[in-house]
């Protein structure tokens, strides 16, 4: 993609409106604007970053044996008064009625919906154990929404559903989206530390969330580093392997890691060695649950087992904050000059920067190079804008492509370009063109 053709208004300045990191670079880098308060339209960047990240989270669901399907954003309300949280919710759920006056709502998550398709498709144990999600926006009337995608009223997120016959089975459809959730956001370039849970206004008796490190967090946490220096993505992970599974919960939940809000100072201390504790802010990133028949029973989700008895179906929900995770990712991973976006998820591969438009050697290098790099299926962005190189450094600083290849006319008379890491130390190093190519395919 041409720079010259591509729809992405930048700000010099940071926005009055954006009080944290995410905000600002999102506003200033092109990548959202605000419709309305909590509620953002995606532009071209910003959405090719969110659909990236939509892509890695979903496959990791199919890896751990999850469907997809799609459900509505509009909800009945007998559905929501049958499990009792109707008038339990609060005013964070929008209630609507259509034009006969039926009472409808913007659905905030999706327990109700997803049991009454589950009790309508599956009568029998052999039906079971299944696992069902989608990627859907979402809709919560926050009373001061805040943090741009952070703490948004529109969002984008992937909700599971288990459905088991039994506890023992139920708890191992748990444990492998706990793995799930620790793989996608190691995927995603961040380190996410699972944590025990409140359960909050979806119920159960059994939840974790997901914490990424970042100092704007709006958690305090506590930890044993040693998760921190943990990798979790072991190749080739065979999720129907229990065992496999169970040792990575086993040592997750091993090590101490708790919000303020489940914090025990003297736990804390007795269990983690003093050069092993960390303590710092964090941001949820995902929250996983286990309510067993929490809203089988009420909404008459039953199977019969293989000894004839008629039983509710034990179910776990599971989600992953989307679009909150692009916010997240750069709270993770930022400078004082812009975003430094994970590979994975980067909206391209690198910056393409043409010094001097007017100079005939560089726009035909840069041409030349533009081309090789579309035909090797590298995602470039060509800076080919008649705009000073100071501005053309700040911009590709700003939205945090991984690479910057740069072309000037010094360069181009020794026979180099010269190849820049955003992340990292930003070293730099001057190459032939074919090398510079070469490196950015591998």
């Amino acid at each position: 993609m041409r720079l010259s053709q591509y729809f992405m208004p930048t700000l010099r300045e940071n926005p009055k409106e954006a009080e944290i990191v995410s905000h600002r670079l999102m506003l200033r880098a092109g990548m959202v604007r605000q419709a309305s308060a909590g509620i953002y339209s995606w532009l071209p960047l910003g959405y090719r970053v969110l659909r990236r990240i939509e892509q890695i989270v979903r496959e990791e669901q199919d890896a751990a044996g999850w469907q997809e399907l799609l459900m509505p954003t509009i909800q009945s309300a007998d559905l929501w008064k049958q499990s009792g949280r109707y008038d339990d919710y609060g005013k964070e759920m929008l209630r609507i009625q259509d034009r006969h006056e039926r009472e409808m709502l913007y659905g905030p998550t999706n327990e109700e919906l997803i049991t009454e398709i589950f009790r309508n498709g599956a009568k029998s144990y052999r039906d079971l154990p299944k696992g069902l999600y989608h990627i859907q926006w979402k809709f919560r009337d926050e009373v001061r929404p805040r943090f741009g995608v952070m703490r948004g009223r529109e969002f984008l997120m992937k909700d599971a559903y288990s459905f088991d016959l039994d506890y023992d089975s139920a708890k191992r459809a748990y444990q492998r989206q706990f793995v799930a959730y620790l793989r996608t956001f190691a995927r995603l370039g961040l380190k996410a530390i699972p944590m025990e849970a409140d359960t909050g206004p979806i119920g159960g008796d059994l939840s974790h969330e997901f914490i990424v490190l970042a100092e704007t967090g709006e958690s305090e946490v506590f930890c044993d580093r040693e998760f921190l220096d943990h990798d979790v993505l072991e190749a080739d992970f065979n999720y129907q392997d229990d065992a496999a599974v169970q040792k990575v919960v086993d040592y997750s939940t091993s090590l101490y890691a708790r919000t303020d809000e489940k914090h025990d100072q003297a736990r804390f201390e007795a269990d983690v060695p003093e050069q092993r504790r960390y303590v710092g802010r964090g941001i949820e990133v995902g929250h996983i649950f286990y309510f067993g028949t929490k809203y089988s029973e009420p909404l008459g989700a039953l199977v019969t087992t293989p000894d004839d008895q008629t039983v509710p179906i034990h179910m776990g929900s599971y989600g992953v904050g989307v679009s909150r995770l692009v916010g997240g990712i750069i709270e993770a991973s930022h400078d004082e000059n812009g975003i430094i976006w994970p590979e994975s998820v980067a909206p391209f591969h690198v910056g393409l920067v043409n010094l001097r438009i007017a100079d005939a050697d560089c726009t035909a290098a840069c041409d030349k190079l533009y081309g090789q790099l579309v035909e090797a299926g590298v995602e470039v962005l060509h800076d080919d804008r008649d705009e000073s190189a100071g501005a053309k450094f700040a911009s590709m600083d700003l939205i945090g492509l991984p690479w910057q290849l740069v072309v000037g006319p010094r360069g181009l008379k020794n026979g180099v370009v010269e190849l820049k890491r955003r992340g990292g130390n930003g070293e730099r190093e001057e190459l032939s063109p074919e090398a510079a190519i070469a490196k950015l395919v591998a």
